[in-house]
């Protein structure tokens, strides 16, 4: 098992940034029917006041019915960040902020992992490695 990284410098300079393939998109779902089915396919869940939200591929929101505004890419942040430690979201979102690239963030148990606009998601790969390699010293 990797080591857990807590130090700002570390978990920016360790990310490996890899973005993945498929097109996701933010769905809400206020129907405990449609819900219950739906849960399952999502990559991640939250629960919130005005319903169940959930990450689907476009695919899935499109068979279910749901919206498919603002489809996004997924890339992961290959370092075992601690969920204590403080920086690499702050650090990720300033990076892309620069190049006026969104950003939405999860911090999932092993990684952390960033969706950005389809459009953009090969310049915020590329602003995410010049990062890395900031920190690096490169």
């Amino acid at each position: 098992m990797a080591t857990v990284v807590s130090g700002t410098a570390e978990m920016i300079g360790g990310m490996d940034p890899v973005l993945y393939p498929g097109a996701f998109v933010f769905c809400t779902v206020r129907d405990a029917d449609r819900a219950a089915i739906a849960l399952p396919l999502a990559l991640a869940s939250f629960r919130e006041d005005e319903g169940l939200s959930l990450l689907l591929t476009v695919e899935q929101a499109a068979q279910m019915g749901l919206s498919q505004d603002g489809p996004m890419r997924r890339i992961t942040l290959n370092v075992y960040s601690s969920l204590g430690g403080v920086g690499l979201t702050a650090a990720v979102s300033a990076a892309l902020t620069e190049r006026g690239i969104a950003c939405n963030m999860i911090a999932a148990t092993m990684h952390d992992h960033v969706f950005v606009p389809i459009d953009q998601a090969d310049e915020a790969l590329n602003a995410l490695r010049a990062l890395q390699a900031s920190a690096q010293g490169a």
